[in-house]
């Protein structure tokens, strides 16, 4: 993984640089003034489970809010891909030897819950797992999905997700300490999330909660930052603009001038 060009496509470090802003270039990478340096681990942490994200090319240059950066920061073995699809040539890295399992952690019709499938296949069978998920906007991860559903299944890749009720709205970060934006459903959540959730199931047991504690420490962080921040902006009220069909209603409803 190459951390430089990760936190270098940071939309949010991009950002405060145009603008002149301070930025942690020797740590998180942020905008000094909110800098994450004293939240992330000393070192990133291992793990025996490979993740690896296949993340949209407009993840991280167009969205300020991406957590791909914090994860390069705070997992040693992770390996981040961008693109639209999975390509071919990154088949390597989810072809582990047998009977190491490749997961996708993506909530599709016909995925497993995570801790059920852990809780139904003996450890020998899920010993050092690669971890693939989807990182974009839900539209993008649903297209990356079902661009790269050929390819996952050649491979024999095991559809896993975690709990997500399509039918109850999404929390905003005002009303969770982990959200980092609106999401559509309660259950979703962001890719450092998801990791951490995940890897707290699929890790060995007791260093599962240690790496899920040490992420989630980091997000919290960074969705109190950004709260704060939308506290206290002052928001100029946007002028209502008027439909064109409005406007000719009201034209054509004007009494006629008389000669």
């Amino acid at each position: 993984m190459d951390l430089d060009r990760v936190l270098s496509d940071d939309g949010d470090s991009a950002a405060a640089a145009a603008a002149g802003r301070s930025i942690c270039h020797t740590g998180c990478g942020r905008p000094s003034r909110v800098c994450l340096c004293p939240y992330l681990p000393p070192s990133p942490l291992p793990t025996s489970t490979t993740v690896v994200i296949l993340h949209h090319p407009h993840a991280l240059r167009r969205n300020p809010l991406s957590t791909l950066p914090l994860l390069a920061r705070s997992l040693s073995n992770l390996h981040l891909l961008p693109g639209r699809r999975l390509a071919s040539s990154s088949a390597s890295l989810l072809a582990p030897p047998s009977p190491n399992p490749v997961l996708l952690l993506y909530p599709s019709p016909g995925a497993a819950d995570l801790a059920s499938w852990c809780r139904s296949t003996p450890p020998s069978a899920r010993a050092s797992p690669t971890l693939l998920l989807l990182d974009g906007t839900w539209r993008q991860a649903k297209e990356m999905h079902a661009a790269s559903l050929p390819l996952l299944s050649s491979l024999g890749v095991i559809p896993v997700a975690l709990p997500v009720d399509s039918g109850v709205d999404g929390d905003s970060m005002f009303e969770s300490e982990l959200v980092v934006k609106k999401e559509p459903h309660k259950g979703c959540i962001s890719t450092m999330e998801a990791v951490a959730r995940a890897l707290r199931l699929l890790e060995p047991e007791g260093k599962g909660e240690e790496i899920e504690d040490a992420m989630l420490r980091v997000l919290r962080a960074m969705v109190a930052f950004q709260a704060e921040h939308l506290q206290n902006r002052t928001v100029k009220p946007r002028v209502k603009m008027r439909k064109k069909k409005e406007l000719r209603r009201e034209e054509h409803s004007k009494p006629a001038k008389q000669c």
